[in-house]
């Protein structure tokens, strides 16, 4: 970084660091104990919509990579388009098999970056819940190379629990690399997952 960028207010881009989604179980025990949310055994990489021969390619060399696993049972990596237009890989696991549901997010995203889509991708998320019901999200942006909560209200729309998600940031400060500009925790309705 220059002297002209940090007049300008410019900062250095944070380099995607996917090794940030192992980090997710440990996470998700102190989720449970602070909070009662437990995994929902449903996570996916959201990406800007891609056309073509070589994204094809792609999603079958993904498909057979985590066809592959013998301990899951239906098809590993659902592709599907959301109301925004943008396009979600959904893997489906078993609740408490929150590694394996992290290792299938962190297959899916590489070979999109090694098969160059990485600026297509934009974020990965996994989802959890509660007793009462609550929908939880933790939400890793590609680009920033952090997490964020994100919690829908239930039967109120496009709505947010702002309170839950911000209790959710400081239980999980020393576990995740936490997304500190909240004008990037960007609402994912309608995600597949959540």
């Amino acid at each position: 970084m220059g002297l002209l960028d940090i007049l300008l207010g410019r900062t250095k881009p944070v380099a995607p660091d996917l090794d940030q989604l192992f980090a997710l179980p440990s996470a998700a025990v102190t989720l449970q104990a602070a909070m009662g949310f437990t995994p929902t055994g449903t996570g996916a990489v959201c990406f800007a919509t891609v056309e073509g021969a070589a994204f094809e390619q792609t999603h079958r060399e993904v498909q057979a990579l985590l066809d592959a696993d013998a301990d899951r049972a239906g098809s590993p990596v659902e592709l599907c388009r959301d109301d925004y237009g943008y396009s979600w890989l959904v893997s489906r696991r078993s609740p408490d098999q929150l590694p394996q549901l992290v290792n299938d997010l962190h297959a899916v995203n590489s070979s999109m970056e090694i098969n160059g889509f990485g600026p297509q991708l934009l974020c990965s998320l996994a989802g959890f819940t509660d007793d009462s019901g609550r929908r939880l999200a933790l939400v890793y942006l590609y680009k920033r190379a952090a997490f964020y909560p994100f919690a829908p209200l239930a039967g109120s729309g496009e709505r947010r629990d702002n309170a839950l998600e911000l209790q959710v940031k400081s239980t999980l400060a020393s576990d995740l690399r936490i997304e500190q500009d909240l004008n990037r925790w960007f609402p994912v309705w309608g995600a597949p997952g959540l």
